[in-house]
């Protein structure tokens, strides 16, 4: 029987402490991956690199709803998801610069951020490939029956993936602590999702397994909030996965190499009139949260704290030669 539900996450029940919370994650993830994209252009970080910027509502939001226990799987666009689930700042600016004081001493860069110590599992390049990563983890919590629940990150496109079916079917068979936060920005790299899905309602994909699903606005940081408290109460109460659908959009080009031909300019544009900063900077300032002031002091300790973390991983030590074969290779049998 379906479990699907309408979209969900509209209330405006957050404290004003709370948004004033939410506004600040969401600025510092965006001045953090504005500044690394000023300096890739200045090949202090190289590689691959997707950035995040216009999509920060949701990883905000999610990651206010969880404990500092629970379990948080990514994709290869994930340096706010690091920083929202507390892996320092300094410590993700090393890694994309290659120093082993990065969160993965060095070895996996922009598209490979791990830290165990905050139980953040990637950082995970293939498409859908960090699912069946969360279903793991989801199943060996339930089996011990701790109290911790996984969140799974992943995009429109991995809808399409038989990853995505397999782990829907047996998250709800095992009714594991798990919910399924789909970033739907509307292109898988360059395929829009018309092009891609005969049903662009993908909650009603999630649903046919049992699974609760429901879709909010990925621009509307409040309403992202509220939409994962309701998931994690369900899910961390004994009800199974959830599958949450958040409606977003990313400014940037899919990488950094992305000549963009996909889309046209007007739509970005169009979609940055709802950017979700904006948005609540504006509700804020007219509840007399936040004023000029108070915003110029917000930009200024972000700003600091930024410049901080790019210090720290420029002064970073590069790995030795010697340690090339390092973590690669087993110890041979005796």
């Amino acid at each position: 029987m379906s479990k699907r539900v309408g979209v969900k996450g509209t209330g405006r029940e957050q404290p004003a402490d709370a948004r004033l919370a939410l506004f600040r994650m969401m600025l510092l993830i965006r001045r953090f991956e504005e500044r690394c994209a000023q300096l890739y252009s200045e090949a202090k970080i190289r590689g691959f690199m997707h950035l995040y910027i216009g999509e920060e509502a949701v990883v905000t939001g999610v990651c206010a709803a969880l404990e500092a226990d629970d379990n948080v799987v990514a994709t290869y666009r994930e340096h706010g998801h690091a920083i929202a689930h507390g892996v320092e700042p300094r410590l993700v600016m090393a890694e994309m610069f290659g120093r082993v004081e990065g969160c993965s001493h060095g070895r996996g860069g922009s598209m490979h951020l791990f830290d165990t110590s905050h139980r953040f599992f990637g950082g995970n390049a293939i498409v859908a490939g960090g699912l069946p990563i969360a279903v793991g983890l989801a199943l060996a919590d339930h089996l011990r029956g701790d109290r911790r629940i996984t969140v799974c990150f992943f995009g429109e496109g991995a809808v399409a993936e038989g990853e995505f079916h397999e782990c829907m079917n047996l998250a709800a068979l095992w009714r594991l602590p798990i919910v399924f936060c789909c970033e739907n920005n509307l292109y898988a790299m360059g395929t829009a999702l018309e092009r891609s899905e005969s049903d662009t309602d993908l909650s009603i994909k999630a649903a046919s397994y049992n699974v609760a699903a429901w879709s909010v606005d990925g621009m509307d940081v409040v309403a992202v909030k509220s939409a994962m408290d309701r998931a994690v109460l369900s899910t961390r109460g004994g009800g199974g996965p959830v599958f949450l659908e958040c409606r977003t959009y990313r400014y940037r080009a899919h990488s950094m190499y992305d000549p963009e031909l996909y889309r046209d300019k007007d739509e970005v544009a169009k979609w940055r009139e709802r950017d979700p900063i904006d948005l609540l900077t504006n509700t804020l300032r007219n509840e007399a949260v936040v004023d000029d002031d108070g915003l110029s002091v917000m930009e200024a300790d972000i700003a600091a704290k930024i410049e901080a973390s790019i210090s720290f991983a420029d002064a970073g030590t590069l790995e030795p030669i010697e340690h090339l074969t390092l973590h690669l290779y087993s110890e041979p049998l005796r």
